[in-house]
This record gives structure tokens, C-alpha cells and sequence, in this order.
């Protein structure tokens, strides 16, 4: 049969097709009701096969079965029609032709169809082999064709059906898949089929019951005492949402589309009503409304997820334990804890908060048992103002966040089952909330229990490797629990308008007072709350070989142990904020800020003459280890001027003048590159005679090259010649390094020998995310405060070629670029460059440059 010719029936039943599905998508676009949908796209490909089935010819002894999704009953707008063609014994060659025929036709209607072709004995081996075909056949329904071969094979699949072992298989499988997703639904871009808390989540919990026997639907799990009818309601109602938003994403986005990426969360949440609200910093976007929504649900369905799967293996694995007294509140029952009353709660209210503390203090407790999970997401709404009020709560609560184990987990159930919110009522309105700054991945809520778990990590040995400075400085911070309230804070006011780190300051004030926490402590934890971007934006936005700047920062932390709690807040902050934005560039910049400013607060006032002396000397010691003699430096430094060595560290230094002290006055480019001492990236040094567009024509080769260029020192010698430095990263330098360094010094010296004239720079594609939230871009102008140079900060949505753009309008203007400090977050960009040059002198000159700037970094 060919594809491309469709004959009169084929014809008549694809027209019947389109036409049955543009009424059960009209139908639903008018009355919303998603199970109607599935249930009548699934009816009309019923019939479609039916009719398809019967003209094939095929056999007696066959039947056509669907599985999977569709043989649950449902299908998508655009999901795949997943098929089992069922033999009584294998085919010969006239019904094998036959079976090629009618899937071709299949295809040819325009079904997207997933098909296997098995006898009774095949399915069987193959369930035995494979969980996920043992999955798909639990769902197989007859849509036409042999029934006794059908019973057939579900008397078998039954009779060899272990629900134990497929109830460990089916959690397993969970396990890995939450993992995938970081086991939070809080991503800012959910799978609705498959993150943590949303359908799939829901479909295990009833593959396993049906496996046991135990029901095939939320009523009849209720029935069986497994959950309560209020839950099941809950269930239904959320599992229906989620099946509403994956109708609406396939027919938004025209194919088989499960997340609820940025790009089309506001036409979803505008086809339910919901439209953005207010202005400014007030402002709210339709499309948060609607994420928030998806997250209090998959809240729900996380905590239902959990009580459900626990009922379901006490039935599999009975296993009678007597339960052992906690004390009168609470027994430990195979390894969980439980309420000794199932009034436990609404007798002592406090029970609420000890119930946390307890699992702090006993390692060896798993978990709550089912009951008392559900008891607990009831007895929430116990938590009132005078439950906050009482001081043997907030006694309660402070020995959670002074817990020596277990805090993170702790908070993280609290915030699961609403209790963390209900106690911190400012904190219940960041749940769920977006955050649209194209560097942070999770909402707020979740961003800060990152935040809090990256703070405990500093303390536990099995994770100083991944932060050995932090783990060190830590171990003898006292009271390390107040980094852990100031973690729990630094954000609680995003979203309010308004500056959030000022009001944060008066929640975490407030809270201090609240809990009787002294004057000493209250003042450090608010000032972290305070001034937790300070430190970020002084390492990577202000001159460090200043010592003004060192002086300054110096000022505002006091002494050792506020710089010491903002360092480690900050480094939390930033790798809790997504994986991509933390580097070693940012490491390094942070630690040598709090190094720098360490020997400040020690007595040792910031002086640039004897940091000069230092790092010379310090460099003149590294040469000697590399055999240079003891004048072999002096050709090259005497062409440097103090602003050289101070920006420079002193092992850059004598990489650069090994690699340079026999290479002066040649007139040919030298470009020199070695693997960045940080650990991560390259570093490029590049000698040659000065000239206008240099550094555009730097930025253009790494653009080329698609090299991110991390930090660049720019330096012109006392003889004319430019000494710069560049910081570049790319994902392949690891593997092949070698082979970059030696392309990157033959073909920039080529590049700059031969002086062409530069191409225009080209506008990079944006990311998905840029592209649906961009930014204003701004551009900052102003003397420094010397008066001797001029600031330039920029920021925009980052895309390649962004930087060349914007040294391109420099070079036009015959600016002189003295550093570059490039600031990526995620997909944000925040440069500042120190410059000078005469047309900074005319004013009317400025509003040129800044206006061209401006154009160059418009979308």
C-alpha cells in the first residue's frame, strides 16, 4: 500500500478522524472539562481502529489491545496511541503482509501509534524481562478483535503478577525519576507528567494498587480505608487539574509538549482567566498566578503521594512491630515515629512543633507513619496567632533550627506539609512563588531551603570537598545556627515590592525579638539579611586591587565574625541559586575579597605600596623556582606601572614574564595561554603593540569561537605595548584542552597580525528564557571616585556576541578599557568596565556613547 495514495475508505475515515477530534477539542474549549476530552478523543480512535481492523482481514485468533495510557482509557490531544497487536500463534507470511498493511494505514490516517506485535507467550517473557512493559499490559483493554485471546492473556499476566516485587520496582523506578528532577515539583519549569508531585506520581500509586488488588480508582482506595474520602476528593480534583494543563499545553503548542516552560506559561494560565495584576515592583504576571496554583497542588499530591504508598506497602509487607513509647505523645513503630492517640495533636497543639524536634534528635527515626503524616497536614490549621504567640513554641521552634542533625530535613517536611508557613506567616507567601531573574531556577521558597542545605553542608565531613574554605571557616564559627535563621530569611520578603533585603531585615528583627534571641546575635543575624548581596557585588562588580574598595568593605562588616557569616551566606546564597551560576572565577573572587579584607580587620591598614612589595617579591621567587635569573624580570617590569601588579596575582605575574621576558620588542604578537590556576577555564595573555580596537578584536575571536570570557585585565605598558588578560570558559576545555591552547595562541597571533578590519557584530539568538522574559536593558555612566577613570556598568540579557558588541561601540569612540569585570547570572549579564578616553570629556559625546551602547544591547 502506498503512503502517499489514499483510497476512497481511507480517505472517508481520516476525514471522520479530523472531524471527531475538532469536536471533542471544541467541546472542551467551551465546557473545560478535561477527563470529557480525554474520554472522547479515546472513543473516536476506538472506532477509527475498529473499522481499520475489521477491513485488514486479520486472523480470528488476533486482537487489537491498547496499552498504556490508552488502554487506561485516556489520550491526550497529542499523545502517542499505544497499541499491542495480539496473536494466537506467530504469524505466517499472508498475515505478517496484513499486519504491515493496516499499520501503515494507521500512519497514513495520521495516527501517531506505538505498536508491538506479540503472542500470549512473547508478552509474558517480556513482562518478565521489562518493569515498563509489565506496566503497560496492568493497563490493556480490548479495543477489537479476539476476546477469549484477551482473557487469555490477563489470566496469565494475574496469575504471574508479584505485587511485592512490582511494588519495589515501580517505587524504585520513582525514586530515580524524582532524583532526575532534584526531588522538588518546585522547578520553574514543571514536566506535569513527570516531576515530583504530578501525574505520573499519582498514576504509580494506582499501578501499584491495582497490582495488589487493592482497587483500580481513588474511591476504591478510599473504600478500602487506604485514604480517606476527603483525600481521594483532593486527588481526583488535582489529578484533574493536571490532566487540564497537559490538554491545554499539547493544543497550545500543537505537538506532544509535557512542561510548562516559560514560553507559554502565560497563554496557558490566560486560556483559564487568570491575567497578570498590578504595576511596578507590585506587578504579577498572569503566568505566576497559574504556577503557583501547579505548585500548591503538587504540594498536596507529594504528601498524599507519600501516606498512600506507605498504607499500600503495610498491606504488601505486614510486618507486626509493638510500638515502643517516645514518651506519652509519641511510639516509634518500625522505625517511624506515631502518635500514641490519633488525637494527639488537637490534645497538646505543641505536639505540632515536637514532632520535628524529636525526629532532630533521633537519627534512627525514617519517617512519620501514615497516619500520623495525615494527622499532621490536619492539625496545621492549629497553628494560629496565639499558637506563634506561646513562648514554649517558639522555645519549640528555635531548638529545630539549633538541631546539631537533621535541620534540613526538618524544615523541608515542615514546608511540605505546610507547617513551616503556617508558623512563619511571611513565609507561606513565598511558596510556590516565580522568580523571573533568569538566574534563579527555583521558586523562592525552594531557592531558601537550598540556601539552608548548602549551610549545613559546610559542616558535614563527607562534603568538605566540594567546600573546603567554607567547611574550614565554619568549624569555628560559634552559634553557627544563626547563619541557618539569617539563611531562612535573606529572601522572605521577595515579591512584596519594595526592596526585600530591607524588609527581610525588619521580618528577621522581628522574629529575633520574638524568640528572645539576644542584642549580640540579633544584630549579626539582621545585618546578614541585610547586606547579603553586598559582598557578590563587591567581589565581582568593584575594583579589588583598590584599596578604597577593601577599606570600604572593611567598614561596613566590623570585624572576623560578620565577614566571616556573610562569606558563608553568600556562597550559599549563589549556589543555591541555580547549578550554572556558581564558577570557580566566582569562588576565587569571593575568597581573595575575604582574604583581602581579613588582613584589614586585623590591623594590617589596606596600603598599596606594600601590597605591591609583597606580590613582587612573591613572583620573583616563583621565577627563580622556573630557573630565570636574578634580572631577567627587569626588562618587563620596568615597562609596568603599580596598577599592573596590583590587579595582577603574583603567579600571574611570573607566568607572564616567563613567558615574556625574552619576547620584548620583537614586534610580533605573542599570545600565551595555560589552564586557569582556579581549576576551571583558561587563562590568555596577549602581548603586542597597541592599537584602537584591540579588545573588540579579542572579544570578536572568543565570540567566534563561542569562548565566554569570564574577566579580562587590560593594561597598556610605559612603551606602548598592550598587556592583557583574559578569563575564558567553555564545557569542552576539560577533555581537550591541550588542543585549545595551542588553537588559541596560533590563531589570535594570526588574527592580530593581520589587522582586518572587524565585521560587524551580530545579534546571538536569546535563550527560551530571555526571549520570554527579558530585561530592560540599562546602561550606567559616572566618574569614579577619584575622578581619574570612568564607570561603566551595563546590564542585559546575555546572548553570544554581546560582549564584542558592546567593545565595538568602545572602539568607535577611542575608549581606553582598563578591566572588565563580565558577571554572568544564569541568563543575565551585569558588566562593568573601567575606562577613560577624551570623548568621556564631552557631554554631548556621552549621550552618544550611551545611546549606542543602549542600541547594542536591545534584543
Amino acid at each position: 500500500m502506498s503512503s502517499t495514495t489514499i483510497d476512497p475508505p481511507q480517505q472517508q475515515l481520516r476525514q471522520r478522524l479530523k472531524a471527531e477530534r475538532q469536536i471533542v477539542i471544541a467541546e472542551f474549549r467551551e465546557n473545560g472539562k478535561p477527563e470529557k476530552l480525554l474520554r472522547g478523543l479515546r472513543h473516536s480512535v476506538d472506532g477509527v481502529l475498529a473499522d481499520a481492523w475489521r477491513a485488514a482481514g486479520l486472523p480470528a485468533d488476533t486482537a487489537l489491545v491498547g496499552v498504556g495510557g490508552y488502554g487506561r482509557g485516556e489520550l491526550f490531544p497529542h499523545s502517542d496511541v499505544d497499541l499491542l497487536v495480539l496473536l494466537g500463534k506467530p504469524a505466517d507470511a499472508i498475515t505478517a503482509a496484513r499486519l504491515e498493511n493496516f499499520v501503515q494505514l494507521l500512519w497514513d490516517l495520521g495516527l501517531e501509534i506505538g505498536h508491538s506485535i506479540r503472542t500470549v507467550d512473547e508478552c509474558m517473557t517480556e513482562s518478565a524481562a521489562d518493569i515498563t512493559v509489565q506496566t503497560s499490559l496492568l493497563e490493556a483493554r480490548l479495543v477489537v478483535g479476539s476476546e477469549p485471546l484477551f482473557a487469555q492473556l490477563q489470566k496469565r499476566y494475574d496469575a504471574a503478577m508479584d505485587a511485592q516485587a512490582f511494588f519495589h520496582a515501580k517505587t524504585a523506578e520513582m525514586r530515580l525519576r524524582h532524583a532526575k528532577y532534584e526531588f522538588t515539583p518546585f522547578s520553574l519549569e514543571p514536566n506535569v507528567k513527570e516531576s515530583p508531585g504530578a501525574l505520573r506520581d499519582l498514576q504509580v500509586i494506582l499501578w501499584v494498587a491495582k497490582a495488589a488488588g487493592l482497587g483500580n480508582n481513588w474511591g476504591q482506595l478510599a473504600i478500602r480505608g487506604l485514604i480517606t474520602r476527603e483525600e481521594a476528593r483532593q486527588l481526583m480534583e488535582k489529578e484533574s487539574a493536571f490532566k487540564d494543563i497537559r490538554i491545554r499545553l499539547h493544543l497550545q503548542t500543537r505537538r506532544r509538549e509535557d512542561r510548562l516552560v516559560f514560553d507559554v506559561q502565560t497563554a496557558i494560565a490566560e486560556t483559564f482567566g487568570l491575567t497578570s495584576t498590578g504595576e511596578g515592583l507590585e506587578a504579577r504576571r498572569a503566568s505566576e498566578y497559574l504556577m503557583q496554583r501547579y505548585y500548591w497542588a503538587a504540594k498536596a499530591v507529594t504528601q498524599l503521594n507519600t501516606i498512600l504508598l506507605q498504607n499500600i506497602e503495610a498491606q504488601l509487607f505486614p510486618t507486626p512491630t509493638q510500638p515502643v513509647p517516645i514518651n506519652p505523645r509519641f511510639n516509634e513503630v518500625g522505625g517511624f515515629i506515631d502518635i500514641a492517640a490519633d488525637d494527639t495533636f488537637e490534645a497538646d497543639p505543641s505536639a505540632v512543633l515536637e514532632i520535628f524536634v524529636l525526629m532532630t534528635e533521633r537519627p534512627d527515626i525514617k519517617g512519620m507513619t501514615a497516619r500520623t503524616m495525615r494527622a499532621l497536614w490536619h492539625a496545621r490549621t492549629l497553628i494560629d496567632e496565639a499558637f506563634r504567640a506561646r513562648p514554649a513554641h517558639r522555645a519549640l521552634f528555635l531548638r529545630i533550627l539549633q538541631a546539631p542533625v537533621g535541620l534540613v530535613h526538618a524544615l523541608r517536611r515542615m514546608n511540605d506539609m505546610g507547617i513551616l508557613g503556617r508558623y512563619l506567616p511571611n513565609f507561606r507567601r513565598i511558596v510556590g512563588q516565580m522568580q523571573h531573574d533568569l538566574f534563579h531556577v527555583y521558586t523562592v521558597d525552594q531557592h531558601i531551603m537550598m540556601v539552608v542545605r548548602n549551610m549545613r553542608r559546610f559542616t558535614m565531613t563527607e562534603h568538605a570537598h566540594e567546600y573546603p574554605f567554607c567547611s574550614q571557616l565554619i568549624a569555628n564559627f560559634r552559634d553557627r545556627w544563626l547563619l541557618y535563621v539569617a539563611a531562612l530569611f535573606h529572601d522572605i520578603a521577595k515579591g512584596r515590592g519594595g526592596d526585600h533585603s530591607e524588609l527581610g531585615k525588619q521580618d528577621v528583627l522581628d522574629f529575633c525579638r520574638d524568640h528572645a534571641i539576644n542584642e549580640e546575635d540579633t544584630e549579626l543575624v539582621v545585618f546578614l539579611v541585610e547586606q547579603h548581596l553586598t559582598m557578590s557585588q563587591v567581589a565581582q562588580k568593584q575594583d579589588m586591587s583598590d584599596p578604597d574598595v577593601i577599606a570600604a568593605f572593611a567598614r561596613l562588616v566590623r570585624d572576623e565574625r560578620h565577614l566571616t557569616a556573610l562569606y558563608l551566606l553568600t556562597v550559599a546564597d549563589i549556589r543555591g541559586t541555580s547549578p550554572k551560576v556558581w564558577n570557580a572565577w566566582k569562588a576565587k573572587l569571593l575568597e581573595d575579597l575575604y582574604k583581602t579584607t581579613l588582613r584589614v580587620l586585623g590591623g594590617e591598614p589596606p596600603s598599596a605600596d606594600r601590597e605591591l612589595r609583597a606580590r613582587q617579591q612573591e613572583a620573583l621567587a616563583t621565577l627563580r623556582l622556573f630557573g630565570l635569573g636574578p634580572h631577567d624580570h627587569e626588562a618587563l617590569w620596568k615597562q609596568l606601572d603599580v596598577a599592573y601588579f596590583l590587579r595582577h596575582d603574583a603567579s600571574d605575574i611570573a607566568w607572564q614574564t616567563r613567558s615574556l621576558y625574552d619576547k620584548l620588542g620583537h614586534g610580533k604578537p605573542v599570545v600565551k595561554s595555560r589552564l586557569a590556576p582556579i581549576g576551571e577555564g583558561l587563562q590568555v595573555t596577549v602581548y603586542v603593540q597597541d592599537q584602537p580596537d584591540l579588545f573588540a578584536r579579542i572579544c570578536s575571536y572568543f565570540d567566534r569561537k563561542n569562548f565566554s570570557i569570564l574577566d579580562a585585565k587590560i593594561h597598556t605598558t610605559k612603551d606602548g605595548y598592550a598587556l592583557d588578560t583574559f578569563m575564558i570558559a567553555d564545557e569542552h576545555f576539560a577533555g581537550s584542552y591541550r588542543d585549545i591552547i595551542n588553537l588559541i595562541e596560533h590563531e589570535l597571533c594570526e588574527v592580530l597580525m593581520r589587522q582586518e578590519p572587524l565585521s560587524p557584530p551580530l545579534r546571538g539568538r536569546l535563550s527560551r528564557m530571555s526571549r520570554t522574559f527579558p530585561i530592560t536593558p540599562t546602561v550606567d555612566l559616572r566618574p569614579d571616585e577619584r575622578g581619574q577613570f570612568w564607570l561603566l556598568s551595563i546590564a542585559a540579557n546575555d546572548r553570544n556576541g554581546l560582549l564584542f558588541a558592546i567593545a565595538s561601540v568602545l572602539a568607535r569612540y577611542r575608549i581606553n578599557l582598563h578591566t572588565a569585570k563580565i558577571m554572568t547570572l544564569g541568563e543575565r549579564v551585569e558588566d562593568v568596565f573601567l575606562i577613560d578616553g577624551p570623548a568621556l570629556n564631552n557631554q554631548r559625546v556621552q549621550v552618544q556613547l550611551e545611546t549606542e551602547l543602549f542600541d547594542a544591547l536591545k534584543i
